[in-house]
């Protein structure tokens, strides 16, 4: 019996339509931790991630977006998984909390953000793995500022010289985004009460300079990395700039308050939020950024090219290698791999991402708007 090659044709047509909705519907990279589609106006920001003192993973992120009330009464939530990351659960929802990032320190874990957009600074601690949090009401308990006009993400809490430190940036530098931005560290002793706002030391703030940074490009410095270096903490900055190569900026804490100067380096990824963290193992800073490949690099802003997920390695925090691309998306509009916030776990990574990507109601608005919070391991 001879086959019809009509009828073959559209066979073959219909099976590679139907692979390629398959895929197209297909859920994210990883493990979905999260989802908050499109039409919901509640996008997915502020990944961060911790192993707790009990070994379980928590990751937590707060929602941004017309519905989400960000600027007056934001939401965190807070997720759990007790399999190394094969699932998650829903372990509490903190309010007002914004930008925030978890961090262990000694038995207790912590939660360190502002109380709403460009808000006050505060801090939480959970006695029990992140299933309830001390409240914020005054300078005893968490409220480490009383004016609002502070900006952040959840960047590294590091230790040095017995003190904890940590980025932020003061946002009272006027009305116009990334202008406003102050690059400051907070610090305070590791065996102090980390709740009292009298335990901690504000650095000086450095206010951005754009017309003496090189070439004249950049926008605005944010979401600033405390790491340690031989000898002392540093800030490094992500730079929003308006082309290739990106750039970061490294900023000494000055102890006396003098004049510091920024010290820019070529950075893959550098206009995107990232976290740096030191392995002793390897004696290198290792990073998770949004480095843009060669066929991306167009007329578009460096900050709006987050399809691809890229680790990095440094030997001295100036000079920066590409080690792997972990993800990637060929369209660079509606998908992203953004804001990463990873740890180590033996010989692996393991991160949360806010993701935009594919679902079954549209995707998400933008690559910036995004649908998924995903976990990783690497």
């Amino acid at each position: 019996m001879r086959a019809d090659p009509a009828r073959f044709n559209h066979v073959m047509r219909f099976i590679w339509l139907f692979l390629l909705a398959s895929q197209l519907l297909a859920a994210p990279p990883g493990v979905v931790i999260n989802y908050s589609p499109a039409a919901s106006g509640l996008y997915i920001g502020s990944p961060s991630m911790v192993i707790s003192p009990s070994g379980e993973y928590l990751a937590s992120h707060d929602f941004f977006g017309p519905e989400s009330r960000e600027h007056d009464s934001a939401t965190t939530v807070i997720f759990k998984s007790g399999d190394r990351g094969e699932s998650w659960s829903r372990l509490a929802t903190l309010k007002p909390l914004f930008w925030a990032g978890l961090f262990v320190h000694r038995s207790d874990v912590y939660i360190m953000g502002t109380d709403r957009h460009n808000g006050r600074i505060v801090i939480r601690r959970s006695p029990d793995g992140g299933q309830t949090w001390t409240v914020p009401v005054d300078s005893s308990h968490g409220l480490l500022t009383t004016r609002a006009q502070y900006h952040t993400a959840p960047t590294p809490v590091v230790v040095h010289q017995g003190r904890l430190w940590r980025g932020f940036e003061d946002a009272s530098g006027g009305s116009k985004w990334g202008m406003r931005f102050r690059a400051m560290i907070l610090s305070a002793p590791e065996d102090a009460n980390l709740l009292d706002a009298a335990n901690w030391t504000f650095s000086e703030t450095v206010p951005s300079d754009p017309s003496s940074w090189p070439g004249g490009k950049f926008n605005a410095w944010l979401e600033g990395n405390a790491v340690v270096t031989p000898g002392q903490v540093v800030n490094v900055l992500r730079v929003d700039s308006d082309g290739f190569p990106e750039k970061a900026a490294i900023l000494a804490v000055s102890a006396d308050g003098a004049k510091v100067l920024p010290d820019f380096i070529d950075f893959p990824g550098g206009a995107k939020k990232f976290t740096i963290r030191f392995d002793p193992g390897t004696k290198a800073y290792w990073t998770l950024a949004n480095a843009v490949p060669k066929e991306f690099q167009t007329s578009a802003k460096p900050s709006k090219i987050r399809n691809t997920l890229v680790l990095m390695k440094s030997a001295n925090l100036r000079e920066w290698e590409v080690r792997a691309t972990l993800l990637s998306h060929p369209d660079p509009i509606r998908h992203a791999f953004q804001y990463p916030d990873w740890q180590f776990d033996g010989l692996d990574l393991i991160a949360a991402v806010r993701t935009a990507y594919d679902d079954e109601r549209g995707g998400a608005r933008s690559a910036h708007d995004a649908n998924y919070l995903t976990f990783h391991r690497f």
